[in-house]
Protein backbone atom coordinates (compact mmCIF):
# COMPACT_ATOMS: atom_id res chain seq x y z
CA UNK A 1 0.00 0.00 0.00
CA UNK A 2 1.38 3.19 -1.18
CA UNK A 3 1.58 6.69 1.54
CA UNK A 4 2.02 10.25 0.95
CA UNK A 5 4.69 12.04 2.53
CA UNK A 6 4.59 15.64 2.31
CA UNK A 7 8.05 17.21 1.17
CA UNK A 8 10.05 20.52 1.58
CA UNK A 9 14.05 21.02 0.63
CA UNK A 10 15.19 24.43 1.91
CA UNK A 11 18.01 26.66 0.67
CA UNK A 12 20.19 25.13 -1.49
CA UNK A 13 18.96 21.64 -1.51
CA UNK A 14 16.60 22.90 -4.12
CA UNK A 15 19.27 22.54 -6.55
CA UNK A 16 18.64 18.70 -6.41
CA UNK A 17 14.55 19.49 -6.90
CA UNK A 18 13.32 19.45 -10.80
CA UNK A 19 12.18 23.34 -11.41
CA UNK A 20 8.02 21.93 -10.27
CA UNK A 21 9.33 20.97 -6.61
CA UNK A 22 11.74 23.54 -5.64
CA UNK A 23 11.11 26.42 -2.74
CA UNK A 24 7.37 24.50 -1.94
CA UNK A 25 6.22 21.18 0.00
CA UNK A 26 5.35 18.80 -2.57
CA UNK A 27 4.25 15.19 -2.06
CA UNK A 28 5.71 12.04 -2.57
CA UNK A 29 4.19 8.36 -2.72
CA UNK A 30 6.11 5.84 -1.32
CA UNK A 31 5.77 2.36 -0.55
CA UNK A 32 6.08 0.60 2.69
CA UNK A 33 8.03 2.58 5.08
CA UNK A 34 10.97 4.33 4.07
CA UNK A 35 13.58 5.74 5.94
CA UNK A 36 14.07 9.46 5.79
CA UNK A 37 17.89 9.00 4.29
CA UNK A 38 16.60 6.46 1.75
CA UNK A 39 13.97 9.02 0.64
CA UNK A 40 16.23 12.01 0.73
CA UNK A 41 18.36 10.42 -1.82
CA UNK A 42 15.97 9.15 -3.95
CA UNK A 43 14.58 12.86 -4.55
CA UNK A 44 18.51 13.65 -5.88
CA UNK A 45 20.30 14.97 -2.47
CA UNK A 46 23.15 13.36 -1.53
CA UNK A 47 22.53 12.82 2.78
CA UNK A 48 25.84 14.77 3.18
CA UNK A 49 24.30 18.21 2.14
CA UNK A 50 22.15 17.56 5.26
CA UNK A 51 22.51 19.06 8.46
CA UNK A 52 18.72 19.22 9.94
CA UNK A 53 15.68 16.84 9.80
CA UNK A 54 12.38 17.12 10.86
CA UNK A 55 9.77 15.38 11.21
CA UNK A 56 6.01 16.80 12.07
CA UNK A 57 8.22 19.44 13.92
CA UNK A 58 10.33 17.10 16.00
CA UNK A 59 14.30 16.54 15.07
CA UNK A 60 15.17 12.99 13.25
CA UNK A 61 17.79 11.32 12.36
CA UNK A 62 18.36 9.28 8.77
CA UNK A 63 16.84 5.88 9.74
CA UNK A 64 13.59 7.58 10.89
CA UNK A 65 10.76 5.98 9.35
CA UNK A 66 7.71 7.43 7.46
CA UNK A 67 4.88 7.17 7.71
CA UNK A 68 1.58 8.25 5.76
CA UNK A 69 0.86 11.84 6.45
CA UNK A 70 4.46 12.80 7.93
CA UNK A 71 5.47 15.78 6.94
CA UNK A 72 9.29 15.97 6.29
CA UNK A 73 11.59 19.39 6.49
CA UNK A 74 14.83 18.86 4.68
CA UNK A 75 17.65 21.57 5.50
CA UNK A 76 21.21 22.22 4.24
CA UNK A 77 24.72 23.35 6.39
CA UNK A 78 23.80 26.19 9.09
CA UNK A 79 26.61 28.21 9.28
CA UNK A 80 25.25 30.93 11.98
CA UNK A 81 23.05 28.96 13.96
CA UNK A 82 24.32 26.53 16.49
CA UNK A 83 21.40 23.62 16.19
CA UNK A 84 23.48 21.59 18.70
CA UNK A 85 21.03 20.72 20.86
CA UNK A 86 18.56 19.62 18.45
CA UNK A 87 20.41 18.00 15.63
CA UNK A 88 20.23 14.26 15.05
CA UNK A 89 21.35 13.32 11.50
CA UNK A 90 24.84 12.77 12.59
CA UNK A 91 27.08 13.20 16.13
CA UNK A 92 28.92 15.97 15.29
CA UNK A 93 29.04 18.22 12.62
CA UNK A 94 32.70 19.25 10.86
CA UNK A 95 33.79 22.78 11.76
CA UNK A 96 37.28 21.99 11.42
CA UNK A 97 37.89 22.95 7.40
CA UNK A 98 39.64 19.85 6.27
CA UNK A 99 39.43 18.22 2.51
CA UNK A 100 39.94 15.53 0.75
CA UNK A 101 38.89 16.68 -3.02
CA UNK A 102 37.70 13.88 -5.74
CA UNK A 103 40.12 13.51 -8.60
CA UNK A 104 38.79 15.68 -11.10
CA UNK A 105 38.91 18.89 -8.79
CA UNK A 106 42.92 18.89 -8.80
CA UNK A 107 42.89 22.95 -9.51
CA UNK A 108 40.62 23.15 -6.75
CA UNK A 109 42.92 21.32 -4.29
CA UNK A 110 45.62 23.99 -5.50
CA UNK A 111 43.95 26.93 -4.74
CA UNK A 112 42.37 25.66 -0.90
CA UNK A 113 45.37 24.89 -0.17
CA UNK A 114 46.89 28.72 -1.54
CA UNK A 115 44.07 29.63 1.33
CA UNK A 116 46.01 27.71 4.24
CA UNK A 117 43.55 25.02 4.44
CA UNK A 118 44.61 21.36 4.79
CA UNK A 119 43.19 19.65 1.29
CA UNK A 120 44.35 15.95 0.68
CA UNK A 121 44.42 14.90 -3.25
CA UNK A 122 45.83 12.54 -5.25
CA UNK A 123 44.81 11.59 -9.08
CA UNK A 124 44.58 8.21 -8.67
CA UNK A 125 42.10 7.91 -5.60
CA UNK A 126 39.02 5.80 -6.50
CA UNK A 127 35.79 6.15 -5.07
CA UNK A 128 36.56 3.58 -2.07
CA UNK A 129 39.20 5.20 -1.05
CA UNK A 130 37.73 8.79 -0.78
CA UNK A 131 34.97 7.52 1.07
CA UNK A 132 37.25 5.77 3.27
CA UNK A 133 39.65 8.22 3.99
CA UNK A 134 37.18 10.92 4.50
CA UNK A 135 35.17 9.01 7.16
CA UNK A 136 38.50 8.16 9.19
CA UNK A 137 40.06 11.35 9.19
CA UNK A 138 37.04 13.23 9.55
CA UNK A 139 37.49 15.24 5.90
CA UNK A 140 34.80 16.94 3.92
CA UNK A 141 35.11 14.99 0.69
CA UNK A 142 34.25 17.50 -2.22
CA UNK A 143 33.05 15.67 -5.23
CA UNK A 144 31.16 16.54 -8.80
CA UNK A 145 30.38 13.03 -8.53
CA UNK A 146 26.58 12.89 -6.41
CA UNK A 147 26.88 9.02 -6.72
CA UNK A 148 30.20 9.24 -4.42
CA UNK A 149 28.33 11.65 -2.18
CA UNK A 150 25.70 8.97 -1.78
CA UNK A 151 27.78 6.28 0.17
CA UNK A 152 26.27 5.38 3.81
CA UNK A 153 30.32 5.72 4.79
CA UNK A 154 30.99 9.50 3.68
CA UNK A 155 29.22 11.56 6.51
CA UNK A 156 30.48 14.83 5.76
CA UNK A 157 31.04 15.72 2.03
CA UNK A 158 29.36 18.44 -0.61
CA UNK A 159 28.54 18.17 -4.61
CA UNK A 160 31.06 21.30 -5.80
CA UNK A 161 28.16 23.01 -8.20
CA UNK A 162 30.77 25.35 -10.34
CA UNK A 163 32.81 24.37 -13.23
CA UNK A 164 35.59 27.14 -13.21
CA UNK A 165 38.18 26.27 -10.31
CA UNK A 166 38.57 29.81 -8.98
CA UNK A 167 34.58 29.82 -8.73
CA UNK A 168 34.92 26.54 -7.37
CA UNK A 169 36.90 27.88 -4.58
CA UNK A 170 34.45 30.88 -3.95
CA UNK A 171 31.68 28.04 -3.40
CA UNK A 172 33.82 26.60 -1.32
CA UNK A 173 35.24 29.66 1.31
CA UNK A 174 31.15 30.93 0.57
CA UNK A 175 29.72 27.69 1.54
CA UNK A 176 31.36 26.56 4.82
CA UNK A 177 31.85 30.47 5.39
CA UNK A 178 35.65 30.15 5.70
CA UNK A 179 36.50 33.80 4.33
CA UNK A 180 37.41 34.61 8.02
CA UNK A 181 39.78 31.78 8.67
CA UNK A 182 41.65 31.65 5.28
CA UNK A 183 45.85 31.57 6.05
CA UNK A 184 47.30 32.07 2.44
CA UNK A 185 50.67 30.37 2.12
CA UNK A 186 51.42 28.69 5.07
CA UNK A 187 50.86 25.16 3.31
CA UNK A 188 52.93 23.39 0.71
CA UNK A 189 50.69 23.88 -2.77
CA UNK A 190 52.56 20.48 -3.86
CA UNK A 191 52.60 18.29 -0.72
CA UNK A 192 49.77 19.86 1.61
CA UNK A 193 52.83 20.09 4.85
CA UNK A 194 53.31 22.99 6.80
CA UNK A 195 56.00 25.11 5.54
CA UNK A 196 58.90 26.02 7.97
CA UNK A 197 60.84 29.44 7.67
CA UNK A 198 64.40 28.39 6.99
CA UNK A 199 67.59 30.76 7.12
CA UNK A 200 68.61 32.98 3.98
CA UNK A 201 72.22 31.58 4.40
CA UNK A 202 70.55 28.05 3.86
CA UNK A 203 69.15 28.70 0.39
CA UNK A 204 72.28 30.29 -1.05
CA UNK A 205 72.20 27.73 -3.57
CA UNK A 206 69.20 26.70 -4.07
CA UNK A 207 67.78 29.63 -5.98
CA UNK A 208 68.40 31.32 -8.34
CA UNK A 209 71.08 34.73 -8.11
CA UNK A 210 68.83 37.29 -8.28
CA UNK A 211 66.28 35.61 -6.07
CA UNK A 212 68.50 35.54 -3.13
CA UNK A 213 69.74 39.03 -3.40
CA UNK A 214 66.25 40.84 -3.11
CA UNK A 215 64.65 38.47 -0.46
CA UNK A 216 65.54 38.21 3.14
CA UNK A 217 62.96 35.44 3.88
CA UNK A 218 62.08 31.87 2.63
CA UNK A 219 60.61 28.80 3.55
CA UNK A 220 60.80 25.61 2.86
CA UNK A 221 58.40 22.34 2.55
CA UNK A 222 59.72 19.70 4.74
CA UNK A 223 58.79 17.07 2.92
CA UNK A 224 59.64 17.99 -0.99
CA UNK A 225 62.30 20.52 -0.09
CA UNK A 226 60.09 23.18 -2.34
CA UNK A 227 61.55 26.77 -1.74
CA UNK A 228 59.14 29.97 -1.51
CA UNK A 229 59.46 33.26 -1.24
CA UNK A 230 57.73 36.54 -1.74
CA UNK A 231 58.72 37.35 -5.32
CA UNK A 232 56.23 38.54 -8.14
CA UNK A 233 54.11 35.14 -8.10
CA UNK A 234 53.42 36.03 -4.81
CA UNK A 235 51.62 39.12 -5.34
CA UNK A 236 49.76 38.07 -7.77
CA UNK A 237 48.04 34.59 -5.91
CA UNK A 238 47.40 36.98 -3.07
CA UNK A 239 45.47 39.53 -5.32
CA UNK A 240 44.11 36.04 -6.21
CA UNK A 241 43.26 35.55 -2.73
CA UNK A 242 41.46 38.69 -1.58
CA UNK A 243 39.20 38.41 -5.04
CA UNK A 244 38.39 35.05 -4.22
CA UNK A 245 37.33 36.26 -0.02
CA UNK A 246 35.20 39.80 -1.90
Amino acid sequence: MSSTIYVRFYAELNDFLPPEKQQITFTCSVFGKPTVKDLIESLGAPHTEVDLILVNGTSAGFSHYLTHGDRLSVYPVFESLDIKPILKVRPEPLREPRFILDTHLGKLASYLRMCGFDTLYRNDYDDSELATVSKREHRILLTRDRGLLKRSVVSHGYLVREDEPSKQAAEILRRFDLAGMVRPFRLCLRCNVKLETVSKESVRDKVPPRVFNINEEFCRCPECGRIYWQGTHYQKMEGFIHSLIS
